[in-house]
Parts: structure tokens; sequence; C-alpha cells
């Protein structure tokens, strides 16, 4: 079933309000400063339907390196992030309405290495060495493997030389190909996705339609909690929107999003590396039943 998420717009109106009260010339009374603010709506949330509230604003440049030391310089364009009173979403509603090419020429351009290196090649080939040394039975089996979210798929490439059944598919990549509705795969991997992603229920549908009844999901994004609280600012390092980080997840909000579209036997690890079945665990990642790390 496919879900639609309502984006409420700013009204013309709203519009000429704020500008009136940003204008120099002008003095507005605390009515028509209140009539004003009130003419911008806050945003439902996409999890879960609930109400959200303004929670932050960020320069469009705070990028995910800072922590490394590359700052860049202030973009001027305020970023609003907004926030889930009920699951802990947090997200930035200016940038779900971003189309692909958007997204693409603002975003995942040239210059995105400068602010992700690792994607290039250290994030392909640590996730290849992780998994398989936990799925060393996939290589040379039938088992279909599908990388979401994959970048220039380097990740399929270093598991097909060590024998996977993998492909790769990423929507933000103009030549990379969707799989055919219905075909399902026994492994699906997507590593610092969830994150990027505006839509998160045409998410949920793709999972839904492509993970097989006895397949694992296995992927990875930072987890929220304890990082974004009511009445702190938004100087999480993770909540970067040059890196295109969009939606960022509670626990509550991760696990509910997944439930609702029949993902279940999902496990967290405090580095925000996570595990997710469908109907059954799969044979071969019983050995994780027994390492206790359902």
């Amino acid at each position: 079933m496919k879900r639609a998420t309502p984006h409420p717009t700013i009204s013309v109106s709203g519009l000429l309000a704020i500008k009136k009260i940003a204008s120099k010339d002008n003095k507005p009374s605390a009515d028509e400063a209140s009539q004003a603010w009130a003419a911008i709506p806050v945003p439902i949330c996409p999890v879960c339907a609930g109400a959200t509230d303004w929670f932050d604003v960020v320069d469009f440049n705070k990028n995910g390196s800072e922590p490394r030391g590359v700052f860049l310089p202030l973009a001027g364009r305020p970023v609003y992030y907004a926030r889930c009173s009920g699951c802990g979403f947090c997200f930035a509603p200016a940038l779900h309405r971003w189309s692909a090419q958007d997204m693409a020429s603002r975003i995942y351009n040239a210059d995105y290495a400068v602010v992700d290196p690792d994607y290039i090649e250290v994030r392909p080939k640590a996730s290849a060495d992780m998994l398989c040394g936990m799925f060393a039975q996939l290589a040379g089996s039938d088992v279909p493997h599908l990388d979401y979210g994959s970048g220039s798929g380097r990740l399929s490439e270093l598991l097909q030389e060590r024998g996977w059944r993998s492909i790769s598919y990423d929507p933000f990549v103009p030549d990379s190909r969707a799989p055919d509705p219905g075909r399902r795969f026994g492994l699906i991997t997507a590593f610092e996705v969830f994150e990027h992603v505006a839509d998160v229920q045409a998410l949920m549908d793709f999972l839904e339609d492509h993970l097989a009844p006895d397949g694992l999901l296995v992927f990875s994004t930072l987890l929220s909690d304890g990082a974004i609280q009511p009445g702190k600012r938004l100087d999480w390092w993770y909540a970067c929107p040059r890196n295109g980080h969009i939606s960022l997840f509670s626990k509550k909000s991760l696990t509910l999003l997944l439930q609702r579209c029949g993902i279940h036997g999902f496990a967290s690890s405090g580095s925000g590396f996570h595990i997710a079945c469908r109907e059954r665990w799969p044979h071969w990642a019983q050995h994780l039943i027994s390492n206790g790390q359902q």
C-alpha cells in the first residue's frame, strides 16, 4: 500500500506578513507579529502523523565532517528542523520537499566528498568486511543481496568479488536501475541511508516490496536519543543538512516506522547499527540469535 504524507506550504499572505515584520522601517505590533507567525503551518510528522513543533535552525553548510575540523563558510541559508513530540522524529521540512534534481545539484554534487570522504572507499570496504564476517555462508550461495542507497555501487562490487549475488540501487544516481517490482532479496543493506530519505513512507513501501518473507534488513543510522532533547539547541553533529541529513530518527520513531510495514525482530546497537527481519529469521543468520544479537 502506498502512503502519502502531506506537507503544508507557507501561504503568500504569511510570507508578506513576515517580510513586513522583517523590514527595518516597520515596527509591528505584538498582534501583527503573532498573526504572521501563526500563518506558517507546522508540518505533521511523516512517521506517525502526529503533531510537531519547530525545533531549531542551522545553516545549510553545517556538515558531518565538522568533528574532523572541516568547517565550510556559512551559506546564509537557514534550514529549520521540526520535531514530533509523540515519536521524537526530527526532520527538515523544506528539504523534504526538494526534488531529486535539487538534491543532486545542491547536496550530492562534486563537492560532496569534502563533507563525507568515507563514502567513496572507506565505508564500502568496511561494510564489505563486516558483512563477510557476519554472513560468510552467503559467499557462493543463491541468496540475493541488494545494497540500497549504494552511491557508486562500490559495496556490491566488493561483495561480487567475494562470491556474493549482490546488486546495488541508489535513487539519487541517474544511471542506477531499480530492481523490478516484486523482486525479492534475502538480504537488503542500507548503510547511512535512512537519514537522507525525505519520503520515509516510500522507503518502507520499497522495502516491503523487495524484502523476502525470511529476509534480513541490515542498516545503519545514528539514533537521536539523548542528542536531541526539548530545551536544548540542535548542536548534534549528525544534524547536518550539507550532507543531506534531513531525517533524524529516535529509537521509537524508527521502530514504529519499521513495524508499520511489517518488519519486526528489530535490534539496535548503541553505535547506530540495526538488524530487522520480516516474518522469520533466515537460517543463515541463526548464529546471531544464539549470540544474543537479535
